[in-house]
């Protein structure tokens, strides 16, 4: 047993239970963490009927070992998994999500990541710097005056979909309306997901793709300088990606290019508020800004699980998996583990022990990884500088997204 009433461990079997629609834990899920790193890093979560690992060499391995991967039903089928046809109410979901960068693996995979690579590497985003900073500034104009803000509607839900949007082509005034898509079709993700959340999920998945398609038609027709132009008349070994694999990527980008970014903004504003320390410190120069958004990054991760198949029987840190077992990396938790970095629930810009996972790692790891990393160390550094003063004027709200890890709201005033 533990403190936590939400949580039961039983060390010798490794057999751990926890709710995971606790506020309690959703709210705070780095205590739980701590508490299964100290009994069992590794661990059979018996509400998801699954091996769980938190170990940060484990994870770190496991995400690039290919001996498991994100797809099964290219080395198996159904009948012999024992895995249920899929859901006829879902559909249009299962539909968007057939050619997502996220949910392939390779050949598939490395043809489609070629494609879209270019447009997300270091030296091309950072072209994006001025555009950043100016759309960012513009925010804060709106409300430097007023004394007070809720920074997620007024800024963090802005910054990020808007960037992704003109990077892909599709124009910025849609930002609400993704947004909108875009939290129906995450709630697909979320634990002890409803039949309603489900169905939201498909009905925004057709609306998403219905509108993919009818942007894709005009730039078929027109040509921009932008990345779907580009996905859409650039070959890879003399092949296009066909009209779904358009749709699927497009989707992916625009949900994967802004979510966790949204969550990460408002997690690494409140991380360095109740952390105490002097924000003109933190982002003194670009270094130490770097610093500090690696910290927050580590811990205060947006996205907390990574998922797996094992491809062929394996053992584990003592665990036997046998082919169709499904596998979770806690991303999160590996960066909290106390033999990889020291004090680990302590925000310590300074420390430097080595990256953190909140990206990934091996073939998925997050492809708009450049693009997030350089959004946080352009906007939080602007919104500290253009705000001084700034404090928390209310409790902040968790999401209840487990297992993405964001706030609902977070007041501020300065």
């Amino acid at each position: 047993m533990t403190d936590l009433p939400f949580l039961s461990i039983d060390p010798a079997t490794r057999r751990v239970s926890l709710d995971a629609r606790d506020p309690a834990f959703y709210g705070d899920p780095n205590t739980t963490y701590a508490a299964l790193h100290a009994a069992c890093p590794t661990f059979y979560w018996e509400e998801q009927k699954a091996w769980f690992f938190t170990g940060y060499d484990h994870v770190n391995a496991l995400l690039r070992d290919r001996r498991f991967g994100r797809q099964i039903l290219h080395v198996a089928t159904r009948e012999e998994l024992g895995m249920p046809e899929p859901a006829a109410h879902t559909r249009h979901f299962d539909k968007a999500e057939e050619h997502s960068l996220l949910e392939i693996e390779p050949p598939e995979h490395t043809r489609l990541r070629t494609l879209v690579n270019r447009a997300f590497v270091s030296r091309h985003v950072e072209k994006m710097t001025p555009e950043i900073a100016e759309l960012a500034n513009g925010l804060i104009d709106r409300f430097e005056n007023d004394g007070k803000t809720e920074l997620l509607t007024t800024f963090a839900d802005i910054i990020p979909v808007t960037m992704i949007a003109r990077m892909i082509g599709i124009p910025e005034e849609m930002g609400p309306q993704l947004l909108k898509w875009s939290h129906d079709y995450v709630g697909m993700y979320m634990f002890k997901r409803t039949r309603a959340d489900e169905d939201a999920a498909d009905r925004s998945s057709k609306a998403f793709a219905d509108y993919v398609r009818s942007v894709i038609a005009e730039r078929r027709a027109h040509p921009r300088d932008d990345l779907l132009s580009h996905m859409i008349h650039t070959e890879h070994k003399g092949q296009y990606l066909s009209e779904d694999e358009l749709v699927s990527t497009t989707i992916v980008l625009l949900n994967a290019g802004h979510e966790a970014t949204v969550h990460q903004i408002g997690n690494s504003v409140r991380l360095i508020l109740e952390s105490g320390l002097d924000p003109a410190q933190l982002f003194s120069d670009a270094k130490a800004t770097e610093r500090t958004v690696e910290e927050t990054l580590r811990i205060g991760a947006p996205v907390h699980i990574f998922q797996r198949y094992c491809l062929e029987p394996c053992e584990i840190d003592g665990v036997a998996l046998k082919r169709g077992d499904k596998v979770s990396l806690l991303l999160a938790a590996a960066n909290l583990d106390p033999n990889k970095f020291s004090d680990p629930l302590t925000f310590k810009p300074m420390r430097d022990e080595g990256a953190n996972l909140s990206f990934g790692a091996g073939i998925h790891f997050c492809i708009g990884a450049p693009l997030a990393r350089l959004e946080l160390n352009i906007v939080l550094p602007l919104l500290f500088k253009r705000l001084p003063g700034l404090k928390i004027a209310a409790p902040p709200v968790v999401k209840d997204v487990y297992h993405f890890h964001g706030l609902e709201k977070l007041e501020l005033t300065w």
